[in-house]
């Protein structure tokens, strides 16, 4: 198959395909490649013939941007194996295959139905097959072959990253690189010029220039200065085609800045100055400003102030204001125009950041001079001091001088001063002053332990100017005079022990006073010198503002004497001396061998065996519950008469009440029946109280004189038969109740009437291994000999 290409577009293009085209008719023709053919013959074997490529490729090409009327010729197919006929029909697949790219199946003509755009997709992808039109069997295997865009200059050159904004500092030299711009070209760079840009600057001479290839934008004037002009507009034109005509362009437009050096020096408007002051400035105000002019900007104009010489220089301050570049005059010292009238002051304004290569351009500081001019003022009154301190005795006269204020007019007329006391608060008060004179008194008595210090405000002002009042702060101190005996301090509760000893400490006591330590800090502890000698306790004065309680005697006791008062006399050591006297009071207690108090109670002796509160109440409550059991058994046991015993075989008896517990079995034989007789059991008789009876018992009733006749064997079977025979109640037997029991028991009582008079055998030594608290209970019920308490 042969391909042939007639898209020849640029001379060289159409030089090239003519050359190509001759040469290849001159020399191939239709070159032509046999097919691999397989032969079978009989009694032959199959031979193999190496394939040959049926294809003759060349590059095809399609001119981008297309526009004509009618299809655009890409290039044509053509197969060894097409004789002419039409029996070859040419297939073609791939990208834009029937939709971009569509072929004459028979001639293997391939157009381009639309217009391509090389700088959306460069070339194609298809795949050429030939088959027979009769067989539809391939003539030879499918190939792969390229269509290429070719390029055509339809794209200008931009900037993507435009407009740009830059800065550069003044006074560059020339050449300083400022920005680098960069086009870009979508034609294609490998194909002629399209793609080649070259800059140029279209505004912006003669200040600035572009490098034509690299797009480099540098300073193209020595010293350009900030102050003269700040602000550069270039713009900057890129052209493809290699800058020649027909070419396309674009441009952006670069805004320069020119940044600031310090290369002005700063200057004062003026060479003199001229301030005035009144004197009543207050100290530390600001009194005045001064600027001198920088034309730089930024850091660059920053400066300090400073005062460099002049009568002025101790009274003035200057310092600079960040926001405004001004200097702040201040004053240091109060200003009196009747003293001095007028101040001249020199003062520099110098740049703070310096750049040495403008050094020549002069120094960068400048000097003026300022003239203050001091304005006369009608002053208030003028106190001697700024404040006063005074001194008072306490519980002194009313009218009593305290101290004396004074103050003057400073003007140059020194008018007359009226002072007074400004009545703020209540202390301002306690004292008055002479309007002439200024002497201040006191206007109450003080007590300096209720109140030890006194602040007033004392005003002064001109008679001729009442409305110029100047103040002063006074402070009154109460002087301490001795009034106050001193006392205990504190309640003291002293104990001693019952086995104490002879001097031994008991108690150390200390004293207050109200005055102070001039008046009352040396104490002196002693005994009432007109009582007589106390024969159980004495007092130690230990010279340190205290004094010991010591014990006199031995052993002391509860049960004789529990509490003792000791009167003591303390005396203190102002002038004169003041003192009081107070009464101790001392308890006896009962303290363990280590000396902890026990107790101090005498009357309570189970108290001292140690028992708690809690633990007493306990013992109560176990009493009283003891006591309501055994009232509550007596009153049961009185309360039973006719006890119902039921056996195992439910036989019911009379039971026979004995008032006495009798002698045994010997009961039953030679007794007096009138003892064994119970009136109140032995004559009634018993019915049945869950039976109404239907009829009477036989007898009821037997003489006296028949019961004392009769004896107990007889009188037991006459009740026996009187039970069988009672048609009123089942045959149960009855219970008699026999109230004497008889005598000559060999067993002795059984009863428990008599055993509160018995002894008990109860041993109770072991309470005493249960503690203190348990040695009163041990000295009481056991055989310990109690110990006397100490």
């Amino acid at each position: 198959m042969r391909i042939t290409s007639t898209s020849c577009i640029c001379p060289v293009l159409v030089c090239l395909c003519f050359v190509q085209r001759c040469y290849g008719a001159a020399h191939h023709g239709s070159i032509k490649v046999t097919r691999n053919q397989t032969k079978h013959i009989e009694g032959e074997t199959e031979v193999h013939h190496r394939p040959k490529r049926g294809w003759v490729w060349n590059q095809f090409f399609v001119l981008e941007e297309h526009m004509g009327p009618d299809p655009q010729y890409v290039g044509k197919l053509h197969s060894n194996s097409d004789k002419g006929d039409g029996s070859v029909k040419y297939i073609l697949t791939g990208e834009g295959a029937g939709t971009i790219f569509i072929i004459d199946d028979t001639t293997g003509d391939i157009h381009s139905t639309k217009s391509l755009d090389r700088e959306q997709k460069t070339h194609y992808v298809l795949h050429a097959q030939a088959i027979d039109r009769r067989t539809n069997k391939p003539l030879e295997p499918e190939s792969e072959f390229i269509i290429k865009v070719q390029d055509i200059n339809d794209n200008a050159p931009k900037f993507t990253d435009g407009p740009y904004i830059v800065t550069v500092p003044e006074m560059s030299e020339m050449g300083t690189s400022v920005l680098q711009v960069t086009a870009t070209d979508a034609d294609d760079p490998t194909y002629g010029n399209s793609a080649r840009v070259v800059y140029s600057i279209l505004q912006g001479q003669p200040y600035f220039s572009v490098d034509p290839k690299t797009g480099v934008i540098r300073t193209a004037l020595h010293n350009m200065d900030r102050e003269a002009r700040e602000h550069y507009s270039v713009v900057i034109q890129a052209k493809d085609m290699a800058g020649q005509v027909g070419g396309l362009s674009g441009s952006t437009t670069v805004n320069i800045t020119l940044t600031d050096v310090n290369d002005n020096p700063p200057r004062f408007p003026q060479k003199h100055y001229q301030l005035y002051v009144p004197e009543s400035a207050q100290v530390g105000s600001a009194v005045g400003k001064i600027k001198a002019n920088d034309a730089d900007t930024g850091s660059n104009a920053d400066m300090k102030y400073t005062i460099i010489n002049g009568d002025g220089a101790g009274v003035f301050s200057i310092s600079t204001d960040k926001e405004t570049r001004e200097g702040i005059l201040s004053l240091k010292k109060p200003l009196n125009y009747e003293k001095k009238k007028s101040y001249t002051l020199n003062i520099e304004g110098a740049n703070t950041h310096l750049d040495f290569r403008f050094s020549h351009l002069g120094p960068f500081k400048d000097v003026t001079m300022l003239k203050v001019i001091v304005g006369d003022v009608d002053e208030p009154p003028l106190f001697t001091m700024p404040s006063y301190v005074m001194e008072v005795y306490e519980n002194a006269k009313i009218g009593t001088p305290v101290g004396t204020v004074t103050a003057h007019d400073p003007d140059a007329a020194n008018s007359l001063v009226r002072y007074f006391i400004d009545h703020n608060t209540e202390e301002d008060r306690y004292f008055t002053i002479d309007a002439s004179t200024g002497t201040i008194k006191t206007a109450k008595i003080f007590d300096r332990e209720e109140t030890p210090w006194y602040n007033i405000t004392v005003a002064a002002s001109e008679i001729d100017n009442p409305e110029l009042v100047s103040h002063v702060p006074v402070g009154v101190r109460i002087l301490d005079v001795n009034d106050n005996p001193p006392e205990l301090a504190r309640d003291y509760d002293i104990v001693v022990c019952e086995n104490s000893k002879p001097g031994q400490v008991i108690q150390t006591i200390t004293a207050t006073d109200k005055d102070n330590s001039a008046n009352g800090a040396r104490f002196h502890f002693s005994l009432d010198e007109g009582l007589s000698l106390n024969p159980n306790f004495t007092l130690r004065n230990n010279e340190d503002n205290t004094a010991s309680i010591l014990t006199r005697r031995r052993r002391y006791s509860r049960t004789t004497q529990d509490i003792y008062y000791l009167p003591v006399l303390i005396s203190d050591g102002g002038v004169p001396p003041l003192s009081s006297s107070s009464t101790l009071t001392i308890r006896v207690c009962a303290c363990e061998r280590d000396g902890r108090v026990r107790t101090c109670h005498a009357e309570a002796f189970l108290s001292s065996a140690g028992l708690s509160t809690g633990a007493l109440i306990a013992i109560l409550l176990c009493i009283v519950i003891l006591l309501a059991i055994v009232v509550l058994f007596i009153t049961l046991r009185r309360g039973k008469k006719e006890p119902l015993i039921i056996s195992e075989e439910d036989v019911r008896e009379n039971v026979v009440t004995y008032d006495d517990e009798g002698g045994g079995e010997e009961d039953t034989e030679a007794f007096d029946i009138t003892a064994l007789r119970n009136p109140s059991a032995a004559e009634e008789l018993k019915y049945r109280r869950d039976v109404r009876p239907e009829a009477k018992p036989l007898s009821r009733h037997h003489p006296s004189s028949s019961l004392d006749s009769i004896d107990v064997q007889e009188f037991l079977n006459q009740r026996l038969a009187e039970a069988d025979l009672d048609p009123s109640v089942p045959p149960y037997d009855s219970l008699q109740t026999y109230a004497y029991e008889g005598h000559r028991s060999e067993a002795g009582s059984i009863s428990s009437l008599d055993s509160a008079t018995t002894q008990s055998d109860q041993d109770y030594n072991y309470l005493g291994d249960w503690g203190p608290e348990f040695k009163k209970l041990a000295e009481l019920y056991g055989e310990i000999e109690p110990e006397r308490t100490t």
